[in-house]
């Protein structure tokens, strides 16, 4: 299937190599003999030129620590920034963390305050959930609007949402789980409501690079410059080159005054920088690897419709609103009558692969599991005609 450079067929057994995915089953889901296509990793192996970054550190010999001055690592994510969204980032705009979440959970500290409320627009990215309550504020959902075509964001019920004294809002974007890469102007819409009202926008975009051939990124600071004082965006190479493991992260601030406090918030909890491997695939990603994205993409998109394709044919009660972006899909079990807890014992215990529970993107996800088709073709085809033989009786 694959014709290119890159190669994304070939079946790799990861048992047993410390990973969650693979090596957590049997904790997460009550049982080992069953494939996993759950945690948002991908099956593949990295760029060849990620691994060989890591290769000459590792042949090196030497782990001391790693550098503080970390000018060219913030070019190469600002340089990124430029030519794949064409978004004008300048170096000092950027700085470095160990993940998206560390981030997301620094900034709700440092420009939020206890008993604040922080909007997101379930069903979501579980961590949204974990880290607003973890910090001492509330939440306060803004529902995103299910439709025929698709999801949308719910503006009018944002408005009411923002008057429950909220201070800050949690933007997913691409969003996770629904796979929509938001367009400019619903980004601009959500940005001068904010603006309008003084809120303070943490905007994830890990999964900004991986958006298909039908739709466009648009960073929410391109969207809506006027949000640029009231705005910090998370960015990552480890969803885009597979790399999560290496805790190489970054954020981006336009406005001065909230990237000195961002730096200095990570610099208390000594959480300003990234280990030395982390550096090198960060760098090695951003300045090397966009040929190897560019043949992942096209793999990724034909397996999002392979998908589409087998629901139709074969799993007609099954729905997906069509995925723009991510490699994480939101397949809706609803016809079948089932309720989550029935809904995942048929998935984990008679199809026998490993989703992630709807239920655990917030209430609207009841009916709904989650499933990762970053893996070689082969094995999601093998995934497919287990839920569909698995759901035929039924």
């Amino acid at each position: 299937m694959g014709s290119g450079k890159y190669d994304f067929d070939t079946v790799i057994d990861r048992r047993g190599t410390d990973c969650e995915k693979w090596d957590d089953l049997e904790h997460a889901f009550g049982r080992k003999d069953i494939m996993p296509f759950w945690v948002a990793d991908m099956d593949f192996r990295s760029a060849p030129e990620i691994i060989e970054a890591l290769r000459e550190k590792a042949e090196w010999g030497i782990f001391g620590y790693p550098t503080e001055q970390a000018e060219r690592y913030q070019a190469a994510v600002a340089n990124w920034e430029r030519v794949r969204h064409g978004w004008a980032v300048e170096p000092d705009q950027v700085g470095l963390m160990p993940g998206v979440i560390t981030g997301l959970s620094v900034a709700i500290c440092e420009f939020t305050a206890p008993g604040d409320g922080i909007v997101i627009q379930t069903p979501v990215y579980p961590p949204f959930f974990r880290e607003v309550r973890h910090n001492g504020r509330f939440i306060v959902e803004n529902p995103l609007i299910e439709t025929p075509s698709g999801y949308e964001m719910d503006f009018d019920g944002l408005r009411r949402a923002l008057d429950q004294n909220v201070r800050a809002l949690v933007l997913c974007s691409p969003h996770n789980p629904v796979s929509r890469v938001w367009k400019e102007g619903e980004l601009a819409a959500l940005g001068k409501i904010c603006a309008s009202r003084g809120i303070f926008v943490i905007s994830d975009e890990i999964h900004q690079d991986l958006v298909y051939s039908d739709a466009k990124h648009f960073p929410l600071s391109l969207a809506c410059p006027e949000l640029d004082e009231r705005l910090l965006t998370l960015v990552a190479p480890s969803k885009t080159f597979n790399i999560p493991g290496l805790r190489a992260s970054a954020w981006i601030a336009r406005d001065k005054k909230i990237a000195s406090r961002m730096s200095l918030a990570l610099q208390r909890m000594h959480l300003s920088g990234i280990n030395m491997m982390g550096l090198a695939a960060l760098e090695a990603a951003y300045t090397r690897c966009a040929p190897w994205l560019d043949e992942a993409l096209e793999y990724l998109e034909g397996n999002r419709n392979f998908v589409e394709s087998f629901l139709r044919d074969r799993l007609p009660r099954v729905k997906l609103k069509h995925p723009e972006g991510t490699y994480i899909f939101w397949l809706d079990f609803r016809d079948y009558g089932l309720k989550s807890p029935q809904l995942m014992d048929v998935i984990i215990n008679k199809a026998r692969v490993a989703l992630n529970d709807g239920k655990s993107f917030g209430a609207q996800g009841d009916g709904f599991a989650r499933l990762n088709v970053g893996c070689p073709r082969a094995r999601l085809e093998e995934c497919m005609n287990k839920i569909a033989s698995a759901f035929s009786g039924i």
